[in-house]
Formats: C-alpha cells, sequence, structure tokens
C-alpha cells in the first residue's frame, strides 16, 4: 500500500488536542487528498485497525491513548460556486479552519456564518456538531455535504435534510465512524438581514440595526463577545462549552420557576431550552479548581485543564458537575465533546 503521506507510529497527540491532554496513536497520517483518506482507511482495514478521523482536536476529551490509526483530515479548498446579485455558494475542504473561512466570507461581504466566528475547529467538523452561536446554526445556510460513506464504499453528496440536523447533533454524529467529510457548501446572502436578536449582540449595539452594519463587523463583534466569556484555547486548554443546553418539557420549566424565579430559559414551540451555565454556577462550580482542572471563572460551561490534567481528571470533574445538577434541579447534562480511548 503506498501513501502520497507519510504513516507513523507512536504520535504524541498533546498539541492536536485543544485540552491539552496527553494521548498516543498507535499509528497517525495526515491526509490532504480523497486519494490518501482511501489509502489511508484500505491499510487500516487491512490491518485490523480501528481508526480515529480528526481535525483539530477542539470537540473531544482523550481518555486513554488510541490504540488505532489516527486520521487528520487536511483537505484543503475554499472558493465560491453560483455567485449571482443575492448570494454565493462557500465550497471548503474539511481541513479549512472554520474562523478563518468565517472572516473571508464576511470579509467577501456575504452574509450568513458571522455569529459563528471564533468557534474552534474545522470546516469538516462543523456539520457533525452542528455547530451554533448567538442564534445561528450551520445548519441555516448549509447546502450539502461531500463525505466518504465507509458502509459503501464511495463517495456521497448529502444534502442539509439527509444531514439530519438538530440542536447540536447531526446524521454524522448518530452514526460516528460511518462518514468522514471531505467538503461542505454554503449559500450565503448579500441581501438577508443580520441576525443581532441575541442579548450579548443587542447590548454590544446599542440602537444599531441590521442596515448599519455588515457582516465583517458583526463577526468581530462576536469575537470580543467571546473573547470576554471565553478563555483562548492556546492559553488555557479546553473544549469550548462543555455541557449542552438541556431541553426540558415547559411544566418542568414552569416547576423549576416557582422554585427558582430567576433561571434562565428560552421558550420554544412546547418545550424550554435551560441555560446549562446557569445551573452549573448555582451549583456553585463557577471557578471551582483542583490540581489540574477546573471550571472557567467567567463562563460555568468551560472546563479547563490548567495544570496538565489528564482525559480521565477531565471527565472525572464533569461527572461531579452533572450529578450536583441532577440532585438540585432534577435535570440532566448531555457532555458535548466526544470521548476517545480509555
Amino acid at each position: 500500500m503506498s501513501f502520497g503521506a507519510e504513516l507513523q507510529e507512536s504520535v504524541g497527540l498533546l498539541k492536536l488536542n485543544t485540552l491539552s491532554v496527553s494521548a498516543t496513536a498507535k499509528y497517525y497520517m495526515d491526509v490532504e487528498s480523497l486519494d490518501d483518506l482511501r489509502s489511508a482507511l484500505a491499510w487500516a482495514r487491512e490491518n485490523g485497525h480501528q481508526t480515529l478521523v480528526l481535525g483539530s482536536g477542539s470537540n473531544l476529551v482523550f481518555a486513554g491513548d488510541f490504540n488505532g490509526l489516527v486520521i487528520r483530515v487536511r483537505i484543503a479548498a475554499r472558493y465560491w460556486e453560483q455567485v449571482d446579485d443575492t448570494g454565493a455558494t462557500l465550497v471548503l475542504g474539511a481541513g479549512e479552519s472554520w474562523h478563518e473561512a468565517v472572516l473571508y466570507a464576511a470579509g467577501s461581504g456575504y452574509k450568513g456564518i458571522e455569529n459563528l466566528a471564533l468557534i474552534p475547529g474545522t470546516a469538516g467538523a462543523a456539520p457533525v456538531q452542528n455547530i451554533g452561536a448567538y442564534g445561528v446554526e450551520l445548519c441555516d445556510t448549509l447546502i450539502s455535504v461531500t463525505a466518504w460513506d465507509r458502509d459503501s464504499d464511495q463517495l456521497v453528496c448529502l444534502d442539509n435534510a439527509e444531514c439530519g440536523f438538530a440542536y447540536r447533533d447531526s446524521l454524522f454524529k448518530r452514526s460516528p465512524g460511518r462518514y468522514i467529510i471531505t467538503e461542505i457548501r454554503l449559500r450565503l446572502s448579500r441581501t438577508k438581514p443580520l441576525k443581532l436578536g441575541y442579548r450579548d449582540l443587542e447590548e454590544y449595539f446599542g440602537d444599531a440595526t441590521s442596515q448599519d452594519l455588515d457582516a465583517l463587523t458583526v463577526a468581530e463583534a462576536v469575537m470580543a463577545v467571546r473573547r470576554r466569556k471565553l478563555p483562548d484555547p492556546e492559553m488555557i486548554p479546553n473544549v469550548g462549552s462543555f455541557f449542552k443546553n438541556p431541553v426540558v418539557p415547559a411544566g418542568k420549566f414552569e416547576e423549576l420557576q416557582a422554585m427558582y424565579p430567576d433561571v434562565v430559559g428560552y421558550p420554544q414551540a412546547e418545550t424550554v431550552k435551560l441555560a446549562a451555565a446557569w445551573l452549573i454556577d448555582q451549583c456553585g462550580w463557577k471557578g471551582f479548581r483542583n490540581a489540574t482542572v477546573g471550571v472557567h471563572n467567567r463562563q460555568a460551561l468551560v472546563l479547563i485543564n490548567h495544570s496538565g490534567g489528564t482525559g480521565k481528571d477531565v471527565l472525572d470533574l464533569a461527572s461531579e458537575i452533572r450529578e450536583s445538577v441532577r440532585e438540585r434541579f432534577g435535570v440532566a447534562l448531555e457532555m458535548e465533546p466526544g470521548i476517545v480511548g480509555g
């Protein structure tokens, strides 16, 4: 089996995950093309090795070493299609930096993903989690995903509906390991109004309206707001929001509101999305630190690895937080990042 890229052994993953957790891949390969990817998968299959597909490691916790082949997808592409007076389609290779793509689109005058600025990770990872922030989700603009389907052993193109998007969820997350995303397409607009209804953005812009602003200005505002609240992974290792905002029936929210008038919730059709950060904060976790890991002092959703903690250290703390929220509020918190190894 020949490779266009080097197959490496016993590769440390400390710098390939934003939690800076120490772990080792038995085998490792960077892939920069579909041919590289197919060769890597064939080699793993022929040699009986599990595979782990890695982008920038911004949404996972290594609970131990990975005794298989880690495939880091670095497929590059960034160009426009179907350009007209109202908008254009942005095509991104899976290995492209998501944040850089947001700034590129906003700087080119296209709207739709500016609220998703400064989210770490690659374009290929974005659909898996259906990333979202400040009132916008990836599924709002995504047209299609191109991926290698390991079940049928072929390249497939899935449209928005076929991706099965939900809150921080997708077909790709529900079928782990089956699809390896190689490219995504986003339809962006020149004419649609900017989305400024999220409280932090309303406070930032004051009386300014969508007509007064452009996409790049909004992206810069989102970056400023995020930097006030969230630690830079390069300075303080973390994976961003560690828990999803739990969704509860309207009746459950009313019960909580009767006991805790300040409870933060966002009403939906028949349910209410609770603010997980508020729940965690009320349990006294914001700013907590033990010898190795802790909770950020400005955002209770963010677990940090301040002193060389292990994946087990992080997961043990997460379990304690989940149990305390369950005991006090009767609400189950679900973790956002994936767990690997251990």
